[in-house]
This record gives C-alpha cells, structure tokens and sequence, in this order.
C-alpha cells in the first residue's frame, strides 16, 4: 500500500534532494516505485527560506567541488568545465545572498547532508575525473529541477528571478558537461 505524505514543503525538500542523489548514484542501490512515498496531488511550493536553504546547498556544493576538480581533475574539459562552474555558482550564489537579504533570509555555507556525503565521497575517490562528472550530473538535474520549481511556482516576486536565472545557468552547465 502506498503512503501519501502530508506535512511542509521543509519535511518534503529533503525527499526531494535524496531522490535527485539517489537517482543516479552509482553504489547501485534500487529505489522503486513501492518503496517511494506517494506525495499528494496538489505541487507544493517550496517556502522562500525552504528555497534559498536549498539553493546555498547547491551552489556551496558547486563552489566546493569545482575548487577540489581544479587541483584534482587529470582531464583538462573537466577542469575547464570546474572553472566555469566555480564563476557561474559564485554569481548564482551572489544573486540568491542579495535577494535574501531584502527578505531576511540569508544563504549559509551548509550543505545537505545528501551533498556533504557526495562532496565527501568527491574529496576520497581514486577516480576523480569520473566520479566529478557523475555528481555534476546528478547535481544539474537536481537544481535545474529545483530551481525550476521555484520559478515556476515559488511565491516569492523577490526570488522568482534569481530562480529563473540560476535554472538557465545550470542548464547551460549541463549542455557544457555532456559535451
């Protein structure tokens, strides 16, 4: 029997961005659709603080793996495509810190734990190179969904635009990485 969960937009984020890691992980775990949890109908729009806490998250992420790739990467595009990450997340993440100020709520240097357990797994494989790309993956999909959503849906006229701008930036980091 499947389970529809109830609760805040805050209780359902996590889900969310476990999902996006699990999705492509490649420890080969199987999540299906029996052991997910059936979210109601009606999309729930994230919260501006659940938003901006989950965007701090990626972009803190993004900044953090893109300066270990550009002293560990073997592979020159992945080097190349770290340095345009680290310039394009540092901006996104300027944006996210200026629209939350006018609402009080400011962007930390914290990671889920979802993204700390992938940067730290970053931080101790023996195939970098690999593992940077897969999570990059991972990760674009994620904030492109995320910040989609938000656009899409957010409630804030504030953080609406930095959405917008931030899914259009990591679209074109994910064209730049499948290439």
């Amino acid at each position: 029997m499947r389970r529809i969960v109830v609760g805040s937009t805050a209780s359902i984020l996590p889900m969310l961005l476990l999902g996006g890691c699990l999705g492509g992980s490649s420890n080969n775990a199987r999540v299906t659709t029996a052991s997910m949890p059936v979210i109601a109908a009606a999309p729930l729009a994230l919260s501006a603080a659940a938003y901006v806490a989950a965007a701090s998250s990626i972009d803190y992420y993004e900044i953090q793996a893109a300066e270990l790739a550009l002293q560990r990467a073997q592979d020159p595009a992945n080097r190349a495509f770290a340095q345009r990450s680290l310039t394009a997340h540092r901006g996104t993440s300027a944006q996210l810190s200026m629209a939350g100020r006018r609402l009080n709520l400011l962007p930390t240097a914290t990671l889920t734990p979802e993204h700390q357990a992938m940067l730290d797994a970053l931080k101790l494989t023996p195939d970098f190179d690999n593992t940077y790309r897969a999570q990059q993956a991972i990760l674009l999909k994620q904030g492109i969904s995320l910040h989609g959503s938000f656009a899409r849906s957010g409630k804030s006229p504030t953080l609406k635009p930095v959405a917008q701008n931030a899914e259009q930036v990591m679209r074109q980091n994910q064209s730049a990485l499948r290439r």
